[in-house]
């Protein structure tokens, strides 16, 4: 028989050593591949098979049939698949557009000069962020693993970005999941003819509360509330009954069981997989689509920081979507149609947001400057929910934007627990690739528990400590790493092979000089920015001590330091140099491969 020559690296699936092979459903030394698993030479994966010598074949002219099985994948069963290309182009979209379109693009916008602020937005978009979009999804598309296991066929010496991202993710369960619980409380009391947040004579109200759209002759002083402040602060978030960090006070009952509904939706939308989950996403993501029909650094630096956390790469959650997509399924393009649609999506949002800003701070007689004086979910919680209450129909549109902000988050926290479960999934499928149930049941319980912190009277200040310190700089520093795991250590050339083997067609001069040099930068310039210049943390009156800075810094290296760690382990407990150890199993085998059909 004569042995047919390798046409590409990528012919060949990768492990680390025996020990993966065993755990990922790899076939061991001297098993024959199963021909109902690889017809024709591919495995369901995508990649090409080495042929096993059959009994009649020339031993000296074929493959020895312990190292084919070593490298040949075969998944325990075909990896499931999106119902439908449109399910995975919504469940991307939705998780990229997310509530930061709607209350941290306005306010980043406003702050940075308008629409001078749309230039280095836009730069940033294509230099920077819609690369490291395209890359993460061309890379789960072909490898079709999670963000844990998928470095064993990368560099296996940086698999604790995969560790590294699923702490991430816990965190930021744990107060974006808070959020909704805001939203959902804020639609189930606009059930009513007048909405609560229109007056000034309810239990929660103080003397200061002033009612300007009563249509009375009221004066606006520096010290007047008005009643949607008092509802958000006084009655949803309760801060009055909390002292700051270092006394949040008690749970609150109410908002306890609005995150215990939210996780519930959560739980039976994800537990089945993509397929189930994907016809949900349909809805959600379709629904805020239709309800919102000359700088300084500074500027940049803001710009960059906006368009990286809107796409959303570095989250391990594009390397989950993509991988269960079709191997030729065009990921170029729908990068493409995606990042227009979010940054679209955000510009949609600032128009709808500046007009309603400009409308209130006319009403105050005051500067727009103070009555957005608040970035984050005061901008959606307070002054959006006081312009929705003196329109005509108020209770009808605040029942539609609330349900719109809770959709919102609904498919981001899908994603983002998606992308965990992937990863866990695909690294110890033999414990828990037929227990997806009670695994997602875990993890839902899990994020339960660590979001009641921020469930206390006090909890929007931690939301607000964890959104800018423990998640914020983490992630940034886990994708710079992995940009520079994927276009340094694996190659930009092999990364491109990848790519035009999918697609038929190889990445241009423009996307290889992003990869390579650009979007790397992009990531340490903002990381640079952050660290020369951090934020100083304040909630509307209440400033934040120095010691909840520090706290902030460690949870935040508390994920992060999973990459160092696992370096450690990995030069520790594997002989051979750096090169070595940082070298894919598939290029050692690759390479001995050729040795022996040359």
């Amino acid at each position: 028989m004569e042995t047919t020559a390798l046409n590409s690296q990528k012919e060949l699936s990768a492990c680390k050593d025996k020990e993966d092979c065993q755990e990922n459903g790899v076939l061991q030394q001297g098993v024959p591949v199963p021909e109902d698993k690889v017809e024709s030479g591919q495995i369901s994966s995508g990649y090409s098979a080495v042929p096993s010598p059959g009994a009649g074949d020339d031993p000296q002219h074929s493959i020895p049939a312990a190292t084919t099985a070593l490298v040949a994948e075969v998944h325990q069963g075909e990896r499931e698949a999106w119902g439908k290309k449109m399910d995975f182009l919504l469940s991307v979209i939705g998780y990229a557009v997310d509530l930061g379109n709607v209350w941290r693009f306005p306010y980043i916008c406003y702050q940075n000069g308008g629409g001078a602020f749309l230039l280095p937005y836009t730069i940033m978009a294509i230099f920077g962020g819609i690369p490291l979009f395209y890359m993460e999804l061309a890379l789960g598309q072909y490898h079709r693993n999670g963000c844990i296991s998928i470095w064993r066929k990368i560099c296996p010496i940086f698999k604790g970005i995969g560790y590294a991202i699923c702490i991430i993710a816990f965190y930021i369960a744990s107060y974006y999941n808070t959020i909704m619980a805001w939203a959902l409380y804020y639609l189930i009391s606009s059930f009513t003819d007048q909405l609560p947040w229109t007056s000034c004579k309810n239990s929660w109200n103080t003397g200061n509360c002033t009612n300007y759209f009563s249509g009375d002759n009221i004066t606006w002083t520096p010290h007047s509330t008005s009643p949607a402040e008092e509802f958000y602060m006084r009655h949803v978030l309760q801060l009055h009954r909390s002292n700051g960090l270092q006394d949040l006070g008690g749970i609150s009952w109410q908002l306890t069981l609005c995150i215990m509904l939210i996780f519930v939706v959560i739980y039976f939308s994800i537990w089945k997989g993509v397929k189930t989950s994907g016809k949900v996403r349909r809805t959600l993501a379709v629904d805020p689509v239709l309800t919102l029909t000359s700088p300084a650094f500074q500027v940049w630096v803001d710009a960059a920081a906006q368009i990286f956390f809107s796409l959303g790469p570095g989250f391990g959650v594009l390397l989950a979507f993509a991988s269960y997509n079709k191997f030729n399924n065009n990921c170029y393009q729908d990068a493409l149609v995606t990042s227009v649609v979010n940054c679209m999506t955000s510009f949609v949002s600032g128009f709808v947001i500046f007009t309603v800003l400009g409308y209130m701070a006319e009403m105050r007689n005051e500067d727009v400057s103070e009555v957005a004086k608040d970035a984050g979910p005061s901008l959606l919680f307070i002054t959006y929910a006081e312009a929705i209450a003196n329109m005509p129909a108020s209770t009808f549109f605040a029942i539609i934007f609330f349900l719109m902000l809770i959709t919102l988050g609904l498919d981001s926290t899908f994603a983002g627990l998606e992308g965990v479960i992937t990863a866990v999934l695909d690294e110890f499928p033999h414990i828990w690739s037929k227990r997806r149930e009670w695994f997602v049941l875990c993890v839902v319980i899990t994020c339960f528990f660590g979001s009641l912190v921020t469930l206390t009277f006090g909890g929007a200040y931690v939301v607000k400590l964890l959104e800018e310190y423990a998640t914020g700089p983490a992630v940034l520093t886990v994708a710079l790493i992995e940009a520079v795991a994927v276009y340094w250590f694996y190659g930009i050339t092999q990364f491109c092979s990848d790519v035009k083997e999918m697609l038929g067609f190889s990445p241009g001069w423009f996307w290889r000089i992003c990869w390579v040099a650009i979007s790397p930068l992009f990531l340490l310039f903002i990381i640079c920015s952050f660290l020369m210049s951090p934020p100083q943390l304040r909630l509307f009156q209440y400033n934040y001590p120095q010691w909840s800075i520090i706290l902030g810094y460690c949870i935040g290296t508390s994920s992060f330091i999973c990459i160092p760690t696992y370096i450690t382990y990995r030069l520790v407990t594997t002989p051979g140099t750096f090169k070595e150890v940082g070298t894919t199993r598939r290029d050692l085998i690759c390479n001995d491969l050729r040795m022996e059909v040359g």
